[in-house]
Formats: structure tokens, C-alpha cells, sequence
């Protein structure tokens, strides 16, 4: 009897604690009793265009600790209650050398995902990212106009919208060994280096280098829609003229 009874406990402490863990991993959890700041985090996804595994980007700013991934079972939920996110334990790998962060994930389902992290005693929160590696992959090309006729300022064009449910336009500026060198948001599609006239968002933090004539770089632009999914990756080498 006695052995029964001990079993039953054991078993009761267990399913207790599991519980508690598992509250305890959820977004609101992790928020309760603390001052946040949503939309403070910029961050956004797409499948990698090969197996659809899902790369979530963000910008850690300055000094940003303890960044967090956060997911839901699926999306078929108020993605606005942080309740329904639980955390996920991945390892952050840099992008453009660090000066973005990138997860890596294998999803079998379309979930809502959210990126943390804490910056000066506030947990800063991305939007809802909403994941469509089933309903609309991310399309991958390299299809870009450059125009150098400006020597060191190239003007580089897209069509816009070309699959719909764009919202604004992410263009990166990188050199060969991929550091990035202006990071900007425009809503127009077309961008040029490094005239800001049209940027509605700057994440370049200092003033962007002169090009060097006949070097390489490198364009990378991601077509986002409202919900925080990549449509549209384009990436494009060229020859600084």
C-alpha cells in the first residue's frame, strides 16, 4: 500500500511540475510583472527555398540580451494572446556577418512566431510573424534592374508586387565578404545607394562607405507582407562602376 501510495505522489509531483514548466515557457509568462514593448523588435520570415525550412530574421540591436523564439502549435489561434506562444530553444546564427540574426527551423505546420529580447531592463517584442512555407513558399530569384549610370550610386529597380501582398521593401547592400553596408525599408520599389530620400526605415547604423569602382557587392532585397512573411527574395551580384 504504502509503495502505491509513494508512486501516486511521484507521480503528482511530476505532472505538477511538468505544468509549471510549461506555463512558465509560454510568451505571457515570461512578460507578466514586466515592462515590454511590442512591435519594438524587427523581424520577419521565409522558407529557405530548398526544403522549406523557415529563417526568421531579426535586428538585435546594441546591447540586446537574451534573445528568445517563441511559436505557437499552429494558426489556428489569436496570435495577438501571448498565451498561445510557447518558447522554443534554438541556436541564433549570424547573418551579414552578425549584423542581423537568423533562427533555422523545421516546421511540418504553418505557426505564428515572435522574436524577443531584452534591451535596458524591457523586453522588446517583434509583431506576429506568420509562417506560409506550405501556402505561399518564398520565391527566390535574382531578376533586378541596376543602373550605374550615377558612378558609385547605383539605382537598382524591381517590379513591384510581383506576387502580391507586398507591404514594404527590405534592401541590404553588402560587400564579398557579406558585411552589410546600408540596411534600409522603402516602400517604393526601386532604392538607391546610398540616397535616403525614399526610406520610410534605417537599421544602417553609420554612414555607409563609398563603393569601390570595379569591386564586387552584393543586393539582396525581401518583399514583406503585412503579417511579417517574405513573398520575394532577390539576390544579385554586381560590379561597382
Amino acid at each position: 500500500m504504502n509503495t502505491i501510495r509513494y508512486i501516486i505522489v511521484c507521480f503528482l509531483i511530476l505532472v505538477s511540475c511538468s505544468n509549471e514548466e510549461e506555463t512558465a515557457s509560454t510568451l505571457s509568462a515570461y512578460t507578466q510583472g514586466r515592462i515590454t514593448e511590442i512591435g519594438a523588435v524587427i523581424a520577419c520570415a521565409a522558407s529557405d527555398g530548398v526544403n522549406n525550412d523557415i529563417l526568421t530574421f531579426y535586428y538585435p540591436e546594441t546591447g540586446a540580451t537574451d534573445i528568445r523564439f517563441y511559436q505557437t502549435n499552429d494558426v489556428n489561434v489569436d496570435h495577438s494572446n501571448f498565451s498561445n506562444y510557447s518558447r522554443t530553444l534554438l541556436n541564433s546564427s549570424p547573418f551579414f556577418n552578425g549584423y542581423l540574426g537568423k533562427f533555422t527551423q523545421a516546421f511540418d505546420n504553418e505557426k505564428w512566431v515572435i522574436v524577443t529580447f531584452e534591451l535596458e531592463g524591457e523586453i522588446k517584442i517583434s509583431n506576429p510573424i506568420r509562417t506560409k512555407q506550405i501556402s505561399k513558399p518564398t520565391i527566390w530569384m535574382d531578376d533586378v534592374d541596376i543602373d550605374q549610370n550615377e558612378s558609385g550610386m547605383p539605382h537598382f529597380t524591381w517590379i513591384d508586387d510581383v506576387v502580391g501582398d507586398n507591404a514594404i521593401y527590405f534592401q541590404v547592400i553588402s560587400d564579398a565578404q557579406n558585411n552589410l553596408l546600408s540596411g534600409t525599408y522603402t516602400f517604393e520599389n526601386h532604392f538607391q545607394y546610398y540616397n535616403i530620400d525614399n526610406v520610410v526605415l534605417n537599421i544602417t547604423t553609420q554612414t555607409p562607405p563609398d563603393l569601390t569602382l570595379n569591386a564586387n557587392y552584393n543586393f539582396t532585397l525581401m518583399d514583406v507582407s503585412e503579417d511579417n512573411w517574405v513573398n520575394l527574395v532577390i539576390n544579385k551580384k554586381f560590379i561597382a562602376q
